[in-house]
């Protein structure tokens, strides 16, 4: 199939340079889109259909059979030889069981190693005599060592993953899923789905995959390309309200500092900021063409601009309607004088100087970034705008210590920018793309939901996350509220409890800290008993721990696949040294780990979303004690136990956590 796209000619099709540009730039995706992809198989699975799909039991027509795979293949003469995943005819491999075998007589499963087929297993479905039995293939699959980024979960997806991943493009969707569940992959792969099935709508409108930080995207970037999608865009919510060469992230504010930042009534201090630019007149207008002279009277001024304010369309918006409203009425008084003018009249009478003047006096322009930098700097101009809103000691945490000059000058902090981007906003609508997933988005603040939702207002959204990970002073409550926050509060809540990644121990071990971290939320049951998957170790001394920390890791790398080391943020640079000291050399989240580099040091603030087959936790207390609150500290805790796909050892000298102890 390749080889056909590369052979294409294309000089004798294209009208111009132009087009002949564009379709080799799309021949050019075509061939990396069918690019051979090492230790991954064409197929993982085949179907065989007691009927024909699509025709009737009574016309008994004869069975066919389809082999299920990563991407659609065809032969030569252009007959399928492999059915994508995606396709309605494969559905069946995910959601057939005994119970409901769907017309599919035999399913079949192929074990690979390194790309080389080795194995098969066969239910036959629709057999009463066979007995129901878990898939023995399918659970070496989910425990197979990982080495390398994140890789797809095509050949496991598990029936109630299947119904959110083909969950239809028109409606949002919310996914509450703890550690191991795969609400991760299931949102990738629910993109890649959607792209299959409305390819057309989403290739105009476009998607966009949302993630906590650049090592968590680092990690997730080959999902989609194994699974030929390579239009999908990356990016934090950082990226999102970026504004390069304007205002520039060089701070970082108090917690307490950034809730109030990150506060939706932060959106009404705004909205009040913006409108107050708009002034009513108290003049007449006076416009002068050739020899005649055409008064508008205040009063008349004054009703377009109020009819412009309870039209509520975003301010930039209304500044351009404005010239030809006065326009228009400049052109009645025409029309009532006995002239004919026309709309290059009206388009005439709107560039006039004294009704540009007029304009800039009553709707002046409003710069998002002077704004926000007025609002921080100006204690009266702040507490006219947040009157009843926000207290006088929340208006203190806003403002600056030393006002900056200028928008280049101050220095933003990543919720300064979320300001600006509403303020934005308000003034000029933000761009709104066809579809959305946000991962991990149980951390963000209420603006910030805000700022993700205003890029899906006319498309839907899938939101992951789990809510006893929030890890922020500013972490989501319920799903309702950041579903509201959002503008999807009709998103449909798919709760994931049924765990395949972190074994039963660990993550048994790790739900102890729910009543006091997510009280209510129901913990997951971990379809994996791995015996000796969970180690708990005290170690006498202080001085001992680095040392121990480091033989763990030696005898971690014992085991086949990634390892990943976690600690607190402050212990990361001294067990960096030791590490090096006693040659075992390491690499950084978001670096890719291979067959010679397989271990990890992770800070514990950038742990979520990871997973490592082995995990060694350096003292859990010290990454509790890293949190502005003992309840954060625990959520972070949550995390870094739940890292682990086939082992967990925490150390530990200080006394753990009651809930653990």
């Amino acid at each position: 199939m390749r080889e056909d796209v590369e052979s294409l000619d294309i000089r004798d099709v294209t009208a111009n340079w132009v087009n002949a540009i564009v379709l080799q730039a799309q021949i050019d995706d075509r061939i990396k889109a069918l690019a051979d992809l090492a230790h991954t198989p064409l197929f993982f699975g085949r179907l065989n259909y007691l009927h024909a799909p699509g025709a009737s039991v009574a016309e008994g027509a004869e069975g066919e059979q389809f082999y299920i795979g990563r991407r659609h293949v065809h032969d030569a003469g252009g007959d399928p030889m492999v059915i994508d995943w995606r396709a309605p005819v494969s559905q069946p491999f995910y959601r057939a069981s005994k119970t409901d075998p769907q017309d599919i007589a035999l399913r079949r499963r192929f074990g690979y190693t390194g790309g080389e087929l080795t194995a098969y297993e066969d239910e036959h479905l629709s057999d009463p005599a066979e007995a129901s039995a878990v898939s023995k293939l399918l659970q070496q699959e989910i425990e197979r060592p990982r080495v390398g980024p994140m890789r797809d979960i095509v050949a496991t997806i598990q029936p109630e993953q299947d119904e959110i991943v083909r969950s239809g493009l028109g409606g949002s969707v919310c996914v509450q899923g703890g550690p191991g569940t795969g609400k991760t992959a299931v949102g990738l792969h629910r993109v890649a789905y959607l792209l299959y099935a409305h390819r057309d709508r989403l290739a105009r409108t476009g998607t966009l995959v949302i993630g906590p930080n650049r090592s968590f995207l680092h990690y997730i970037e080959q999902v989609l390309p194994a699974l030929g999608e390579l239009e999908v865009k990356q990016a934090t919510v950082d990226d999102l309200v970026a504004r390069p060469g304007v205002a520039e992230i060089r701070a970082v504010d108090q917690a307490e500092t950034a809730v109030v930042k990150g506060d939706a009534r932060m959106a009404e201090v705004l909205r009040r900021a913006v409108r107050s630019h708009v002034t009513l007149p108290t003049e007449p207008l006076m416009v002068v063409r050739g020899s005649r002279r055409w008064r508008v009277p205040a009063y008349e001024l004054a009703e377009i601009v109020e009819e412009l304010q309870n039209r509520d369309i975003r301010y930039g918006a209304a500044h351009d309607a404005l010239p030809q409203r006065i326009a228009h009425t400049v052109l009645v008084r025409m029309e009532q004088a006995g002239e004919a003018p026309d709309d290059r009249v009206q388009d005439a009478v709107a560039r006039n100087p004294a009704v540009k003047a007029a304009v800039k006096q009553m709707w002046p322009p409003v710069d998002p970034a002077k704004l926000v930098l007025r609002l921080l700097a100006d204690p009266e101009f702040l507490a006219e705008h947040a009157e009843g809103i926000l207290t006088e000691d929340e208006q203190k945490l806003l403002l600056w210590p030393k006002p900056f000059r200028s928008v280049k000058a101050a220095k933003w902090s990543p919720a300064d920018l979320v300001l600006i981007d509403e303020a934005n906003d308000l003034v000029e609508r933000t761009h709104s793309l066809g579809h959305v997933v946000l991962d991990e988005a149980q951390d963000l603040s209420p603006m910030q939901y805000r700022a993700v939702g205003r890029r899906c207002t006319t498309g839907s959204a899938t939101v992951l996350g789990d809510l006893a990970q929030g890890t922020t002073p500013w972490a989501t409550r319920s799903w309702a509220e950041a579903l509201g926050h959002l503008g999807k509060p009709e998103a449909v809540l798919e709760e994931l409890t049924a765990g395949f990644r972190v074994p039963r121990e660990v993550i048994a071990y790790a739900s102890r800290l729910l009543p006091e971290i997510s009280p209510g939320l129901a913990a997951v049951s971990s379809v994996r008993e791995t015996p000796g998957s969970l180690d708990v170790r005290a170690v006498p001394a202080a001085d001992e721990l680095t040392g121990a920390v480091v033989a763990a890791c030696r005898q971690a790398l014992a085991h086949e696949g990634s390892i990943g080391l976690i600690a607190a943020d402050a212990r990361v640079g001294g067990l960096g040294e030791a590490l090096l000291a006693a040659g075992l050399p390491y690499l950084a989240p978001g670096e890719e780990t291979t067959a010679e580099s397989r271990l990890t040091l992770v800070p514990a603030s950038l742990a979520k979303g990871l997973e490592y087959d082995y995990v060694v936790l350096d003292e859990p207390s010290a990454i509790v004690d890293g949190e502005p609150d003992e309840r954060t500290g625990l959520r972070r805790l949550y995390v870094c136990l739940t890292r682990a796909v086939s082992g967990l050892t925490a150390l530990h000298t200080s006394a753990l956590p009651a809930a653990l102890a």
